[in-house]
């Protein structure tokens, strides 16, 4: 017979008749189903639910970006992305102190750009807004992670991440200048670099650049699987860096591949990169789970802007709950085998997780 506590909500004598109501013979006991093993007995409390986790999120394994402009004390708010802000330097710092606080080590810095010309040349100015952020960041807080990306988008007229010669992309000449502006990070006082813009043999470039200069302590992030996405949009909005023309389908990865993606980290790994990146995120748990099983230094995801927005969205209509859709999501990058998330839902996240 089935005992009062496995149905709290209801007398065991009313299930009983329920059940013999259904069975083919009236007079037949109801017994319990002869099973050797009950996965639900793994998750009938919260304590045991806990012991057999399998994946844990930590704030620990969050990088939150932030987006850096001329000014003093400028919170201006990213139109394309809710809860998102443009910031002054000072109030980058005071941003970093409350990351760190929430116990998220790292930030990854991107730069808004007043002075674009087609040769990208503020990227590496000595004496640049992100080069002039670094240094107020680790001269507050010497003990956060500060990243910096490295790629010309934000700095060109024409929006693209290297150097653009008779409608083309060009690929070697791109490297020297992102080599430059690797170097000015690294003088600032950066602690990993991370090139986003996918030229071939930039990383090994900028390792080189790097040691040449005395900076082997230095990281490198690379944006390794980098794919052309559509999920990009809010981004480019917040720093305008959408092409003024061609794509930039020459340079990042078509999303139907998987095994180039594969290759792009292999080489990459090669080259000399401290942590290997594949973005975006939820729609390449695949490509992170595959590049997770094929390298030995730790990877990265980026849960890009659009993957936000789209919650954000969804949320505002009623149709997801904001915060739960948020760490579902969150925890399906880490059980797919990221190390560490690049997410703007890192501050919320960490409180949670804090809770």
């Amino acid at each position: 017979m089935i005992r009062q506590t496995a149905l709290r909500h209801c007398p065991a004598s009313d299930v009983e008749v329920i059940l013999r109501a259904n069975t083919t013979s009236p007079s037949k006991k109801v017994c319990a189903m002869d099973l050797v093993y009950r996965p639900r007995r793994l998750r009938r409390t919260a304590a045991v639910r806990a012991l057999v986790r399998e994946t844990t999120l930590h704030p620990n394994n969050l990088i939150y970006p932030l987006f850096v402009k001329e000014g003093e004390g400028l919170r201006e708010p990213i139109e394309s992305m809710p809860g998102q802000f443009r910031l002054s330097v000072d109030e980058v710092v005071a941003e970093c102190l409350e990351v760190w606080d929430l116990g998220i080590p790292a930030v990854n810095l991107f730069g808004y750009c007043d002075k674009k010309d087609a040769l990208g040349t503020e990227a590496f100015n000595p004496d640049g807004l992100i080069q002039r952020a670094v240094g107020a960041v680790k001269d507050a807080l010497p003990e956060i992670c500060v990243q910096t990306d490295v790629a010309l988008d934000p700095y060109t007229t024409h929006g693209h991440d290297g150097l653009v010669v008779d409608d083309e992309v060009v690929n070697d000449e791109s490297v020297e200048v992102l080599c430059q502006q690797a170097v000015s990070h690294a003088d600032a006082g950066v602690d990993w670099v991370a090139p986003s813009d996918m030229m071939d043999g930039r990383i090994g470039a900028i390792r080189d650049a790097l040691d040449a200069e005395g900076h082997t302590d230095v990281g490198i992030l690379a944006y390794s699987a980098k794919y052309a996405s559509c999920f990009y949009g809010p981004f480019r909005g917040a720093l305008e860096s959408t092409p003024s023309k061609m794509d930039k389908k020459t340079y990042q990865m078509a999303p139907e591949n998987v095994r180039e993606a594969i290759r792009e980290v292999q080489l990459d790994v090669e080259e000399g990169a401290d942590v290997v990146m594949v973005k975006p995120a939820l729609a390449y748990l695949d490509v992170i789970s595959v590049v997770r099983d094929e390298v030995d230094v730790p990877v990265a995801a980026y849960n890009v802007s659009g993957e936000y927005g789209m919650i954000l969205a969804a949320s505002e209509k009623g149709w997801v709950d904001r915060d739960k859709a948020m760490m579902e999501c969150l925890l399906a990058i880490k059980r797919a085998g990221a190390d560490m998330i690049l997410t703007y839902f890192a501050k919320d996240a960490a409180r949670l997780l804090s809770d």
